[in-house]
């Protein structure tokens, strides 16, 4: 695929030593590495207020929370944690950082201070929001919804602040990787040669950069009638709160994709890796990345059936999110006709491709409903939607990080993880995942509305399954993390190319040099269309 470098003893781990060294670095991966451990502190936090969430509602009545309002703060806490801090710079700021330069050819990403500056800020953000915790805790939901957010005593100022300030991180993230993809491709790497990644990462950066201000402005707005009481959102002041909804979701609804569209960037990258096969449809999924990212614009009313809207807007918004269908059934089909035939490795990377086709299928196909409006009349504000929610943001973004952080592996650090653990752990996450939130479409199609502290009795036979599984859940985040600790201690020496990958980061060494390639890589021919036996057997030599 092209010309590149050879082994050598430097690489960006060793390259300079010391914490200022880190924390003044201008190198794209070691600012990848910083904003994961980042990430997966977050996470750590957000997923133990989920885990106290599910054993609160392993019965009714309270079993662990003091009251209802302790139970709102840990929800709050959990779905805030989730989305701003976790799921939306989870792939894009970690992975995308690590890779889309290597994957370009390129030193680094177009501006290097920016990048480390985009860090800081969401640095900065994250401990204002979570500042929080220790000051008069926050209770409004991660949505935000006005008026109870303005009129709340917590302190979701400084949470609105925090989000507000990390919204900024995004739009520089994402301006950087739209330059860099323009301007610092090697040569031969024409637009038809990208991988699939680069081209939902490009996706990506265009949503944060465009959906990004509306939410910064909506929650600047609503840190000013909180503070000076100008009259926006409270119906008190003159407000509407259903304009909050519109600017809320407008912004909200594109971050779906934000999350989404870079986690279908990495399943296109794996699948082909491990089916020993060419993508099929190269175009076609490239085209359908830019068609789901269009139509997230404008499908942001189908969060607001129930807000009031005229019968009129209610049919257009369903059936623009039914028209979201096409380019998602696309990808999927392309993705099945890439592993139709061919030579399948199931290692962890393609357990967890796997697991996100089957768990992002169900969320997409529940999704349907929720976009027929009676259907959703029924459905809104109960667990269908909680579940639904959960199988395309956090089952399908999640399950593909997992796949491209097992899969960049070796890249990141040079070392190869144990696969008899790391497929164990696929396993549990799969499972433990479709144990906690499938009963979840049961109880909300029986009626059981979200965000309560306690419930009737008819539902806790499925609400102990639903606490049960994020137990197995919580098992298997733990035998990741102690899987890949692992590697990183003791684990065997990783080639520049243990699975036979043909994108340019795979074409120099692991760990790659401080400078990713020792001369310019000249690119001959597309990721996707080399067939030959060599460069598809891998190599850990």
């Amino acid at each position: 695929m092209a010309h590149s470098t050879t082994a050598h003893g430097d690489n960006y781990l060793n390259h300079s030593h010391g914490l200022k060294s880190w924390l003044f670095t201008l190198d794209h991966k070691r600012i990848g590495l910083m904003y994961l451990f980042v990430i997966m502190a977050m996470f750590l936090l957000g997923g133990i207020f989920a885990l106290l969430v599910r054993w609160e509602l392993f019965a009714p009545g309270m079993q662990f929370f003091s009251s209802p309002n302790t139970y709102n703060q840990a929800f709050t806490y959990h779905g805030a944690i989730m989305v701003f801090m976790v799921v939306i710079p989870l792939i894009p700021a970690a992975i995308g950082n690590f890779v889309l330069p290597m994957q370009i050819g390129a030193k680094d990403v177009a501006f290097p201070r920016w990048n480390l500056v985009s860090y800081y800020v969401y640095l900065f953000g994250l401990l204002v929001a979570a500042s929080t915790l220790f000051i008069n805790k926050v209770d409004t939901g991660w949505t935000f919804y006005a008026p109870y957010s303005i009129r709340t005593g917590t302190s979701a100022t400084l949470v609105l602040l925090g989000a507000f300030i990390m919204g900024f991180s995004s739009i520089l993230t994402g301006l950087n990787f739209i330059v860099s993809i323009h301007k610092l491709r090697a040569p031969g790497l024409t637009w038809d040669r990208l991988p699939l990644f680069l081209w939902a990462i490009y996706a990506t950066s265009i949503v944060q950069v465009l959906a990004t201000p509306v939410l910064a402005i909506t929650l600047l707005l609503l840190i000013l009638e909180r503070t000076i009481g100008i009259g926006i959102f409270d119906p008190k002041l003159g407000g509407d709160p259903v304009l909050f909804q519109h600017f809320f979701w407008f912004y909200s609804h594109p971050a779906v994709y934000i999350m989404v569209l870079p986690a279908m960037g990495v399943i296109s990258d794996v699948i082909p890796a491990f089916s020993r096969k060419p993508i099929f449809g190269y175009k076609a999924i490239a085209a359908a990345t830019f068609g789901i990212a269009l139509v997230a614009f404008v499908v942001w009313g189908h969060h607001m059936f129930v807000s009031g809207q005229s019968e009129f807007a209610n049919f257009v918004f369903s059936f623009l999110t039914m028209l979201v269908a096409v380019p998602t059934g696309v990808k999927v089909f392309s993705w099945l006709a890439t592993m139709y035939k061919g030579s399948l490795r199931m290692d962890a990377p393609m357990l967890y491709a796997f697991g996100f086709l089957f768990v992002f299928t169900i969320g997409g196909l529940t999704g349907v409903f929720l976009a027929v409006v009676s259907v959703d009349v029924h459905l809104t504000a109960t667990y269908f939607v909680v579940a639904h929610f959960h199988y395309v943001m956090v089952g399908g973004t999640l399950l593909a990080f997992l796949a491209g952080l097992h899969y960049w592996f070796p890249k990141f650090c040079g070392k190869m993880y144990s696969e008899g653990p790391a497929r164990l752990a696929a396993w549990l996450i799969m499972i433990g995942f479709n144990v906690t939130f499938f009963p979840q479409f049961i109880l909300g199609v029986l009626g059981m509305p979200r965000r309560y502290a306690d419930y009737l009795p008819q539902f806790e036979q499925l609400n102990r399954i639903s606490t049960i599984g994020s137990w197995f859940l919580g098992v298997g985040f733990v035998l990741v993390a102690w899987t890949l600790a692992r590697a990183l201690k003791s684990g065997e020496k990783s080639g520049p190319n243990p699975w036979g990958a043909l994108t340019l980061e795979w074409q120099t060494p692991s760990p790659p040099p401080h400078e990713n390639f020792l001369k310019e890589p000249v690119v001959t021919e597309g990721p996707y269309e080399y067939r030959g036996e060599k460069a598809l057997m891998g190599s850990n030599a």
